[in-house]
């Protein structure tokens, strides 16, 4: 995956020398596909998908699997089996993007390296029949990898090149590799800034609020509220009007179309956590109970 990764940063920089051969359709493209593409990771695998925080029909589970592979993170099917095991065993060593390893491990270093052993023993323990169960996420699987490059860097150079007539090396090296770079970063960045840099209104012992990371990826930088409440299909407590997040705008536009249905929201989970907080009851965290737990077996080994 290294090798990969490292030829992709190379095609991009290919990119951007490219750039200003383009044709302008071709750059309005490349800059359309960032939120496409983006849709694709939090609308679709993430927030569909991973966290089932809300239904979908075919329509939207046709289209958000296609912007996926379009994004090209890997199928929706693996993507989401190590988004499970993140969130079970946040920042342990059964985190595939363990942010107590540093940031740049947390941003892209952990597609370096073998991961450890205890995401396998882990992720085995974990359900994924849903997904299975799932034709739009088993097509995907089962031509993985070669529809999912062809759709993140051909299919872009295809529509340039027979859509407006632009050169099919300069649509596959700017629209293709330079913006999927892009959007990698993008994504990326809700595993590492959104770990280290920002507020934390909601619980202590989770990542952070982190506007720029919201902005960069569409809406998935209110961190610290995602992680105390997973299944929240927003993933943040309030709306576009107070906090930068598209995703949860084009989820509410399907749902107005009767596209998608429900949609699971923690506000008053949150509600309930403030007044608890508020009388001097303190809730204890995932974190905090698994940190007790190993504590508690080391003691009884000890004995």
């Amino acid at each position: 995956m290294g090798i990969y990764i490292s030829l992709c940063h190379y095609w991009a920089v290919i990119g951007l020398f490219r750039v200003t051969s383009c044709m302008l359709p071709t750059l309005l493209w490349a800059y359309i596909l960032w939120p496409i593409t983006g849709l694709g990771i939090t609308a679709g695998v993430h927030r569909l998908w991973s966290h089932r925080s809300y239904e979908a029909g075919k329509v939207v589970r046709c289209t958000l699997m296609l912007f996926n592979s379009i994004a090209n993170q890997g199928s929706i099917y693996h993507w989401a089996r190590d988004h499970r095991v993140h969130h079970k065993h946040s920042e342990t060593d059964a985190d595939p993007h363990n942010a107590t390893r540093g940031f740049f491990f947390a941003h892209m270093g952990w597609l370096y390296v073998k991961k450890h052993p205890d995401i396998m023993v882990e992720g085995k323990k974990l359900d994924f029949s849903d997904l299975s169960r799932d034709g739009f996420v088993m097509f995907q699987k089962h031509l993985d990898p070669w529809f999912t490059l062809f759709m993140c860097f051909v299919f872009p150079a295809l529509v340039a090149k027979f859509g407006w007539g632009e050169n099919f090396w300069n649509a596959f090296w700017v629209a293709g590799a330079l913006r999927y770079v892009v959007v990698l970063h993008c994504t990326w960045l809700v595993n590492s800034a959104a770990h280290f840099f920002g507020d934390h209104p909601y619980d202590d012992q989770w990542p952070a609020e982190n506007p720029f990371v919201s902005l960069a990826s569409i809406g998935e930088g209110w961190h610290n509220w995602h992680h105390k409440y997973p299944y929240d299909y927003a993933a943040s407590e309030f709306g576009i009007g107070s906090q930068f997040n598209p995703t949860k705008l084009f989820i509410d536009g399907a749902a107005a179309l009767g596209l998608v249905w429900n949609r699971k929201r923690a506000t008053s989970a949150w509600e309930r956590s403030k007044v608890k907080r508020d009388a001097g009851a303190v809730e204890k965290t995932a974190v905090q109970r698994r940190a007790e737990q190993k504590r508690g077996a080391a003691a009884e080994k000890e004995e």
